[in-house]
């Protein structure tokens, strides 16, 4: 208890957590950790641990290592505080190994005089490490140099409620809006994916800027949708794989906003995507893809709960301050999360980005609604009651503009998209008419005199002339030309015989279209239409592009011919017959050479090999093992065992001298025919 630098209290509490989790049991010896957890417990202040190492087999006192640590010459103690600052291993170099303190030329050396660095063991040749009692000494007699049960401070400064208010509602009304511009445009204008169903880098480039946004931005609104289910995949007419809304698009389209933010704001808390990624190389310098499957991280959803949860930490009306605020949420996550992976602060800093984006923080406050999402309650309510109620008109201008005053209606919204162009945002948006937008209308299916029902009902004010003439100029041009599709056509100097083709009653299923008195078309390609016409009765022949007639026999299609048992080579077929004799025979022989090779027995008392060297490592005793080597002979040896790991048993000769670096060896379980128990060792931290 005294070793650790916190309240009583805290490490009482910390050490029954630890026990109720199974991760420490007690022992006769005292309380003892899983020998996997110590295995775990490796590195530095930025792994979670402490950098502290285990002591020696026979440490030295305290008091007698202070002297020595206070007698080394300056270099050698900045040395040996860069090494204990850096997880206390440290590579040993050109430095030598076995000298006396007299004889050290280097400060490295003189600390491994000293023995104040150590061979780490002959599994890990060339690793010096910084024993535990020098460790301890180093921190007064604790663990740590600062107390672990005093979480960082998150660094806040307040901010206008107003202000932030106001940039959280713009920010979630922006990403409900862009979400579904982007899945109206993709329902006719889908999206190529790649081989690995993402979504390309030019698909993503020409997203951003039909969304208006950086690039980054529209990664984000497109994974969100994918998240929400509002995205799915399916083949196009030829057969390649697109990206189109689903048909939950369809139900979330017609949710009111408050209800449309928060199916995409769950969906983003849970996601485990990392959008902030994309454009980004990863390790084969390839860069990230949007909606690319290995793009993604577990600890992401723990990230953002905690970001935000921090967040709502923070006293009403204050955000992260400027410049400290980030650094300072950092490390008060990496107080409660320390073991999490090193790319805490990318996952903390993206969390925060990408909450700001979505509308859940706003000026880096945590937004009323943000707050009730945090909680698992229905931030919709919260949210509706912000949001400025839909309008259900616009203003037409003269200048071909139409001003909506204020959010539409969400059907209202979708039909003046359809017939005109966004062309800013706002508090109140803008809307252009071209001459384009109007066609887009009328190839939607719409007529003119719909168009001007429609623009005569949406607006407050009379309809201008330009807009008038715009719209019937463009009806009068539309359908002048008709393209149609054709595979094949018939040309005969006939008439007749065409007639009678068409009329044909079996000739329904050939697409037959007639464009001219000697001319008709067929929606089938050529090699189907050849063979169903002969059906009929008709008498086809082939036209080329030059107008000539291609007749003559087709070549017969042929195959190898096969090789049966009968037509095989005798001799060949013996000689492959022996081989498969001989090799039977040899793996036979193989097997039976292993089996007398093979331990007679794998016990020990009391229960099985593993069981025994486990209980051996969490006790730190020494036992007796009998082992068969490589060339089949049995021996024993006195050992402590030290870990077991991959079928491999780490131990050291119980024998051996304490700074002996080739004491530690490696034994193959599966070759321990018995574990006897002799001891334990001194106790060992």
């Amino acid at each position: 208890m005294e070793l650790v630098d916190a309240d009583h209290g805290f490490v009482v509490a910390t050490v029954r957590r630890l026990v109720d989790l199974a991760l420490a049991w007690e022992s006769p010896e005292g309380l003892r950790p899983l020998s996997v957890v110590a295995d775990s417990l490796v590195g530095g202040a930025d792994a979670g641990v402490s950098g502290l190492r285990p002591r020696s087999a026979q440490p030295r006192p305290a008091g007698e290592l202070l002297a020595v640590i206070e007698a080394l010459p300056p270099q050698a103690r900045a040395l040996l505080d860069h090494v204990v600052a850096g997880g206390s291993t440290a590579k040993s170099g050109s430095a030598r190994i076995g000298l006396r303190p007299e004889d050290a030329e280097t400060p490295a050396e003189l600390l491994i005089a000293h023995r104040l660095l150590v061979p780490a063991g002959s599994l890990q040749p060339g690793l010096l490490a910084v024993p535990g009692e020098v460790g301890l000494a180093l921190r007064g007699g604790r663990t740590t140099t600062s107390p672990v049960d005093v979480p960082p401070a998150v660094a806040g400064e307040p901010r206008s409620p107003r202000l932030a208010g106001s940039a959280a509602v713009g920010a979630a009304t922006d990403v409900v809006r862009r979400t579904a511009m982007l899945l109206e445009w993709w329902s006719t204008r889908p999206a190529a994916a790649l081989r690995t169903t993402g979504l390309g880098v030019r698909e993503l480039r020409a997203t951003a800027a039909h969304l208006q946004v950086p690039e980054r931005d529209a990664a984000l609104v497109v994974e969100v949708a994918a998240e929400a289910g509002l995205v799915g995949t399916r083949a196009d007419a030829d057969g390649n794989p697109v990206w189109v809304p689903s048909d939950e698009f369809d139900r979330w389209r017609d949710l009111p906003p408050a209800e449309q933010w928060t199916v995409l704001a769950r969906a983003w808390l849970a996601s485990p995507r990392l959008p902030s990624l994309v454009g980004e190389r990863g390790p084969d310098q390839k860069p990230w893809n949007a909606l690319t499957p290995e793009l993604a991280a577990s600890g992401m959803p723990e990230a953002k709960q905690m970001v935000l949860a921090a967040l709502a930490a923070l006293p009403d009306g204050e955000g992260l301050s400027a410049g400290t605020g980030l650094p300072s949420l950092v490390a008060r996550i990496a107080w409660e999360r320390p073991r999490r992976p090193r790319t805490r602060p990318d996952l903390v800093a993206w969390a925060v980005a990408e909450a700001a984006v979505l509308g859940v923080t706003g000026a880096d406050v945590l937004s009323p609604y943000g707050r009730a999402l945090v909680d698992g309650e229905d931030p919709a309510p919260v949210l509706a009651a912000l949001l400025p109620s839909p309008v259900d008109h616009v203003l037409l201008q003269a200048d071909l503009t139409a001003i909506a005053p204020g959010p539409l209606q969400p059907d209202l919204a979708r039909r003046l998209q359809q017939v005109a162009d966004v062309e800013s945002h706002g508090g109140a948006t803008v809307y252009r008419f071209t001459a384009d937008s109007v066609r887009r209308t009328l190839d939607a299916g719409w007529t003119a005199a719909e168009v001007h029902a429609f623009l005569l009902a949406a607006s407050r004010t009379p309809v201008p002339q330009p807009l008038t003439y715009l719209v019937d100029d463009v009806a009068r041009s539309f359908g002048r030309l008709r393209v149609g599709a054709a595979t094949a056509f018939i040309r005969s100097e006939d008439e007749v015989a065409l007639a009678e083709l068409v009329n044909h009653p079996k000739a329904g299923g050939l697409g037959l279209q007639r464009l001219a008195p000697t001319v008709l078309i067929s929606s089938l390609p050529l090699d189907l239409l050849l063979p169903r016409l002969r059906e009929i009765g008709a008498a086809p022949v082939v036209e080329g592009p030059d107008g000539m007639v291609r007749v003559g026999t087709a070549e017969g299609l042929r195959a190898r011919t096969p090789r049966t048992r009968e037509s095989a080579d005798a001799g060949r077929a013996a000689a492959r017959q022996a081989a498969h004799v001989a090799s039977a025979v040899r793996s036979v022989r193989e097997g039976d050479e292993e089996a007398r090779s093979r331990p007679a027995s794998a016990s020990a008392p009391g229960g099985g090999v593993l069981s025994a060297l486990r209980d051996a490592i969490e006790r730190r005793g020494v036992v007796l093992i009998g082992f068969t080597d490589n060339q089949g002979v049995v021996s024993e040896r006195s050992v402590q065992p030290l870990a077991v790991d991959g079928g491999q048993l780490t131990a050291r000769d119980s024998d051996a001298a304490a700074d002996d670096p080739d004491a530690e060896r490696r034994y193959a379980v599966h070759r321990i025919t018995r574990v006897v128990p002799l001891g334990a060792d001194s106790p060992a931290t």
